[in-house]
């Protein structure tokens, strides 16, 4: 599943990691397009089922649903991680409360990240 935003902001690929039941897949779909279109980007978010255990290890999953920008987890304290498995994933949002997906705010911080001239 694709979605293509065109702007002149910049460009990202947008990848929402999941397995088949998920229940937090949907909404992280929803929020990524959230982001993008709030942060005004050119993207491709796709949808990539892992599969099991050794799909989990090679993609770097961290749990269900996981999004990565360019090839990056939204939580900078995830990047270091590498308990990589087939599990589902939950994320804090700004108040400290836990949700299963990352929020709107996480993703377009991750997008903004991208863009930076750091990078």
């Amino acid at each position: 599943m694709m979605s293509q935003v065109s702007t002149m902001r910049g460009n990202v690929e947008i990848e929402i990691i999941f397995f088949e039941g998920c229940p937090n897949s949907d909404v992280a779909l929803e929020r990524a397009r959230e982001a993008v279109a709030l942060e005004g980007v050119a993207a491709k978010v796709r949808m990539v089922e892992i599969l099991g255990t050794d799909d989990a290890i090679t993609r770097r999953f961290l749990g269900s649903p996981t999004i990565q920008v360019d090839g990056e987890d939204v939580e900078l304290a995830a990047r270091v991680r590498n308990d990589y498995g087939f599990m589902c994933r939950t994320y804090r949002d700004s108040d400290g409360n836990v949700a299963g997906a990352p929020s709107v705010e996480l993703i377009s911080t991750a997008i903004k990240g991208r863009l930076s001239p750091n990078n």
